[in-house]
């Protein structure tokens, strides 16, 4: 790996991706309700649709995968694939970590939907790991969602900007409410990295690689 690199470490679903609107629509067909019946601030789990009693999360997200292509038909977040495209050109490595193969048996399609998403986006990224653990393959600043990877991370001593939504609004800043607040941040952490004003390397090790 290019030691001189700063690495930028993104999350996908609800980071990059519109994965909570793309699962809306979907449930409200899995659930047979009209779509304006599911609300659209939810909590991680998803239970404010009442997904439980007929089947569950991993239920629904395997139809979501499997048989309506989530991974490929959903939406970028607004601005996302243009500030990573510009976050790029600044010599950042994306590397993109995302925890997509937690349902057995569907590894294959979750991949290869994955990559075919980034692409017809043109999200550039230097590395694609699969991972549940993220602090493990290393990055100086991560932005993610989900309350548990950020609460685990920050633990770990990784510095986690929080991309909002409905699912992490008790957890403390640094946060984005935007992909145009989240290039600020990151670009404000390259120059610290680069003139040595802070050390992000402080419990994390950035050279680590799957």
């Amino acid at each position: 790996m290019d030691e001189s690199s700063f690495i930028l470490g993104v999350d996908l679903d609800g980071v990059v991706g519109d994965f909570y609107g793309a699962m809306r629509k979907i449930a409200a067909e899995w659930l047979d309700k009209p779509l304006d019946t599911l609300p659209e601030e939810v909590s991680y789990g998803l239970d404010e649709w009442n997904i439980d009693e007929s089947g569950g999360y991993d239920r629904l997200h395997r139809f979501a995968v499997t048989q309506r292509n989530l991974f490929r038909d959903m939406q970028p977040i607004k601005d996302a694939p243009a500030v990573l495209r510009k976050l790029s050109t600044r010599g950042i490595r994306i590397r993109i970590i995302t925890h997509r193969l937690f349902l057995k048996y569907s590894h294959k399609t979750s991949i290869t939907q994955t990559v075919d998403w980034l692409d017809s986006y043109d999200i550039p990224y230097w590395d694609l790991c699969f991972m549940a653990d993220k602090g493990a393959v290393g990055a100086h600043v991560y932005i993610d969602d989900a309350p548990s990877n950020v609460e685990r991370l920050r633990a770990q001593g990784c510095r986690t900007i929080v991309f909002s939504n409905s699912t992490n609004r008790d957890l403390p800043g640094p946060r984005a409410d935007n992909w145009l607040e989240v290039e600020r941040l990151v670009l404000e952490a390259l120059e610290e990295w680069r003139t040595g004003t802070v050390d992000l390397f402080e419990g994390m090790d950035v050279n680590k690689s799957v």
